[in-house]
């Protein structure tokens, strides 16, 4: 396996632009299935996960034409549904999470679907149950075969219903959506997510002749039509790569200007960083973080230790907290991060504290961290990237640290960063892949 190894200490500097958003272009790509028509999406991040999809869309059949490196088109019509009943289906599948996205547009406009036991990070329990339950409410049934670990979902005819969803689950609410957008009759989806790729997903498919009301609040209405038409799409920068750059900048002290950062889609996530004492100058749509020696965490009003936890949109998406663990490490003062979603996405810190930061694991979910305000830097170390959040969190943790350090199981991080080495080389860090 591919390591990076890693000098730290350098002060970057340059421009840096984010790629398209991963999350938004795992359910985009799964939506191309919607449709016999051809379909063009801009703004792809060339990452492992995505490019994986790819390879199964063009397995089972859809025409994929790589115009460049970030834009495709794609024509699902000779789709061999045959093939999600296949061994080389389930190995491949069970190797990316997204592929459960696959399930809604197959019912939809094929009435079957298979999810492999899903594969991805291993950051906790991720289940399934607001899919299935869901895809139940609009008719389908659905059988488990534990030798192969398939779910087999059948949906000869989808009617609409009214769905309160037990939580407000992003890729739960992207599936159920996709499957109603053709089901017969009205789907109103309550509790439904409303994060900006959610937003984006229900705009492209309004785009393809669906009919969707509700977009960017949590209760969606879909009225069903008989079928859908091609499109373009471009994807929004990703968020999460935003927020990465602006905890890298501070820990490593760089003057970076984030190109095209997405602004108006960021929601709380400047405030939170500036929380952590972070200046930031945004300019239209892009965001510069000068040079600073040092940054202190505010505190609550009432002069007591910043907590700072996850919320579904709008609150602070989850994929952040692991930057927001590192970037404290190096601050003034005290923070509580608390991750409520993933009850494994903390176990990372063994690293950080073998760096020689200072930081309590509560529990699976609670981490204290306590500001080491610079008195001394991190030290290099060899670490494994669990994640693709931890993993990116700890590179930005080896750059600020002196000496050397070594990251093993990097194409977890690959999964989520296009060529990440090569642009933080364009910004001076000193980084190598072997």
């Amino acid at each position: 396996m591919a390591v990076f190894e890693v000098r730290g200490g350098n002060k970057l500097s340059g421009t840096i632009v984010p790629q398209g958003a991963k999350n938004e272009a795992l359910q985009i790509i799964s939506a191309v299935l919607l449709t016999a028509d051809e379909v063009t999406i801009n703004n792809i991040p060339n990452i492992i996960d995505v490019n994986l999809l790819i390879d199964l869309l063009k397995d089972m059949g859809v025409k994929i034409n790589r115009i460049d490196e970030h834009t495709c088109t794609f024509k699902a019509d000779d789709i061999d549904v045959d093939y999600f009943a296949s061994e080389a289906f389930r190995k491949k599948g069970g190797m990316l999470r997204g592929s459960v996205m696959l399930a809604g547009p197959m019912l939809a406009r094929f009435k079957k679907a298979y999810i492999p036991k899903p594969g991805g990070d291993k950051i906790g329990r991720r289940r399934l149950d607001t899919h299935i339950i869901g895809f139940e409410k609009l008719g389908a049934e659905f059988n488990y075969n534990d030798d192969s670990n398939v779910f087999t979902i059948d949906a000869p005819q989808l009617k609409g219903a009214f769905m309160l969803l037990d939580e407000p689950s992003v890729t739960g609410t992207a599936n159920i959506l996709m499957a109603a957008v053709l089901a017969e009759g009205t789907t109103t989806i309550y509790n439904a997510a409303c994060e900006p790729y959610l937003q984006q997903l229900c705009k492209m498919l309004v785009r393809m002749g669906a009919k969707i009301s509700g977009i960017g609040s949590n209760m969606l209405v879909i009225d069903g039509v008989e079928k859908l038409s091609g499109t373009s799409h471009t994807m929004l920068p990703d968020m999460i790569e935003v927020g990465s750059f602006i905890g890298l900048a501070a820990m490593t002290q760089s003057d970076i200007l984030i190109k095209g950062a997405g602004v108006e889609h960021l929601g709380i996530i400047p405030e939170k960083f500036s929380q952590l004492g972070i200046q930031m100058n945004i300019t239209g749509d892009d965001i510069h973080i000068p040079a600073q020696e040092s940054y202190e965490i505010q505190t609550f009003l009432d002069g007591s230790i910043l907590t700072m936890s996850d919320h579904p949109w709008p609150g602070f998406t989850p994929d952040l907290l692991s930057i927001v663990l590192v970037v404290a490490t190096q601050a003034k003062g005290s923070i509580l991060v608390h991750q409520k979603m993933f009850e494994s996405r903390l176990f990372f810190v063994d690293k950080l504290i073998e760096m020689g930061a200072q930081i309590i694991l509560c529990d699976p979910h609670r981490a204290t961290v306590i500001g080491l305000g610079r008195s001394h830097n991190l030290r290099g170390i060899t670490m494994s990237s669990p994640d693709i959040r931890a993993g990116q969190a700890l590179l930005i943790a080896a750059l600020s640290a002196n000496g050397k350090s070594t990251i093993q199981n990097i194409e977890q991080i690959d999964r989520g960063y296009q060529n990440i080495d090569t642009r933080l080389r364009a910004l001076g860090a000193d980084i190598v892949r072997k």
